[in-house]
Formats: structure tokens, sequence, C-alpha cells
């Protein structure tokens, strides 16, 4: 019967996995486009570390989303992605879906849970697809400390594709010293070299052999207790403690992940664009990444902005639905109540 076959259609997850800034919304964008060609409906998961999605402010409305925000995809909320997903195929009825994981989870943790979800739905994990800028790589690389080099390690070792994304920003000698370090890392995924993720869609998506083996070993782990979740070493990272009865309608906060800091700014005014953009200019080292969305005092348009490795990006653009104008602050044990008491001066100063 049509309705057996169609049940026993198993629905195409890929993950992107890759630090923050790396270029994983651009090849989002570009592979619902792609997919959206080939007539099929995606759907996305996004995980915002943050208390607002705003990636998902450059997302194609007709795309069905899910947004999984404030914090790690683990313990108490890397339960809710199963439910995400749940709700996502009943309600959606996806030909494909597509995780997009904040720079900061820990890509094992995404593993696990689609993994146990497909236990009772009919999901299949096709790759975990990490985006690896090349000159952040390289700068770490050389430092070889920090969680934030730990972190890129472990995307790097999950991924069972990987992009070297941004090979126009380093030297052809720090090409071949970067793809002899992800193949050391991993030796296993094809690495393709690409500028702003432009690469063939095609040659991407068919290159996710590696995780069926991950697939394979944790289903047989968690065939038992499908729902039971299982510490990895991303949670005594992150503080979780070796507790289960983890309470999944109280949604607390995490404790930390530790060497990850968020401010999130919620703007009352609007501010002045070239006071903005000195401001971001100014920013310290410790803050890698910041996004938002921004009225100006000085233009009609509202713009999306971006920085990430000490560059900055404004684009115009028309919000979906009610937007409040926003500013998420990523990075390592910076000063929030710096940056807080600049925005309102900004704020004061236009007021005024």
């Amino acid at each position: 019967m049509s309705v057996t076959s169609e049940k026993e259609k198993s629905i195409p997850v890929y993950i992107l996995s890759g630090f923050l800034g790396s270029g994983k919304t651009t090849l989002l964008v570009q592979l619902i486009e792609h997919w959206q060609q080939a007539g099929l409906r995606p759907a996305v998961v996004m995980n915002e570390l943050g208390e607002v999605n705003l990636d998902g402010q450059v997302v194609d409305a007709e795309v069905p989303m899910t947004e999984m925000l404030g914090g790690c995809i683990c313990c108490t909320v890397r339960g809710d992605l199963g439910l995400q997903l749940a709700d996502l195929v009943q309600e959606e009825s996806p030909d494909v879906i597509v995780i997009e994981a904040t720079g900061a989870a820990n890509p094992m943790e995404i593993l696990d849970a689609v993994t146990e979800t497909s236990l009772y739905m009919r999901l299949e994990l096709k790759s975990l697809i990490t985006v690896v800028d090349a000159a952040h790589l390289s700068g770490l690389y050389q430092e070889q400390k920090g969680q934030t080099f730990k972190l890129m390690q472990e995307q790097i070792r999950c991924a069972s594709v990987l992009i070297l994304n941004k090979t126009d920003r380093v030297g052809e000698q720090e090409i071949s010293d970067l793809q002899q370090l992800l193949t050391k890392w991993n030796g296993f995924a094809p690495v393709i070299q690409a500028v702003r993720c432009e690469v063939d869609m095609d040659l991407l998506l068919q290159s996710g052999d590696g995780v069926h083996a991950y697939q394979a070993a944790a289903e047989s782990d968690h065939q038992e207790a499908a729902t039971e979740h299982v510490h990895t070493e991303a949670c005594s990272e992150h503080g979780c403690g070796h507790s289960h009865e983890h309470h999944h309608e109280h949604h607390t906060p995490h404790a930390s992940h530790e060497h990850v800091m968020v401010y999130t700014h919620y703007f009352n005014q609007p501010v002045n664009s070239e006071a903005f953009e000195r401001f971001i200019a100014g920013l310290p080292r410790d803050v890698y990444r910041a996004k938002g969305i921004l009225s100006f005092s000085d233009t009609a348009s509202r713009f999306w902005f971006q920085y990430a490795y000490r560059e900055s990006d404004y684009m115009k653009i028309t919000p979906q639905g009610d937007v409040p104008n926003v500013a998420v602050f990523i990075g390592e044990h910076f000063d929030q109540a710096v940056i807080r008491h600049q925005l309102l001066e900004m704020e004061s100063i236009n007021q005024a």
C-alpha cells in the first residue's frame, strides 16, 4: 500500500557543525536552495547559543524551521531535540532535515540525540558536515591551547565530511599544512576546500558514509534505554554532573559552557551606524563572534550584522514577524558589563 511505503521511507538528516563564524549559515542557505531546486521540501532545526535565533532570519520564509534556544544540545535540551524532530516530521512532512548546531556545541551530543530519535521514528543520519575556518584553525593550532582549540578539534574529529572554508584568506603552504592536520585528526572524512562554502553540493551530500559506523554502534548502545541520557565527555566539560534527574519542562539554563560566554542585548533605541561600527571594530579579542538585527538612527533600513574573527559585515534585511533590535556577543570570559555600558551609552546619546 502507498501508506506503508510512505511510512517506511526514511528522512535523511544532515548535521552542520563548525566553529562560530566559520560559514555554517552560508552553507545552510546554499543547501536549502539545492534541495528546493531538486523539488524537495527541506526543514531546519537551529540550535542558537543565545536568547534569540538570528540565523533563522536569513532562511527562506517557506522553509519549516524549529528553534532550540538557550544553550547546548545536551542533557535537558538534548532530550528536547528528539521532541522537536518528531514534531517537525509529523507537522511538516519534510523530505530532508538539516540541523545547524551552535558553534559552541559538541557535535557528539547531537549525533547521540538524532540516533536515539531514529530508534522510534524513521530518520537516517546521513552525515555530519563540519565547516572549518582556515585562518582561525591556523591561528588556534599555532597556540595549541584553550577550550576553543579543544572544541574545534572535537568538531573535526566527529565529522564525516570536512569543508576547509575561507581558503582565500591563507597561503598555499598554509592550506597544505592544514590539509595534513585535518587528515591527522580525522583520517576518514574527505576534505573539500572552499571559499564562501561554494562546493559541489551533490559531492558534499554523498560524502557522509563515515557516520554510519557510529550510528550502528549508537543504536546498539541505546537499544535498551532509548530515552535515557548518556553522559559523554562533553557533559563533564559543560558541568552536567552525573544525575539523570533532568526535568524537561523546567528548561533551566546550563551551568555554563565554562569557556563560552554569551551576552544578549536588546535595544530600546536606534543607534548611530558609524558609532556602532566603531564599537564593533574595538571589541576585545575575547569576543570572537557577534551578530544581530539593528535599526540605525541615520538610515531607514534594518540591518543584519555579523562579526567574526575581527571582521564585520552588514546586510539590509526585512525580518520575518515581530523581531526586536538585538545583538548577541559570544566569547571567552569577556567583560559583559563594559559592552552593556557602551551600548546603553550609544542609545542614550541618540535619545538625547
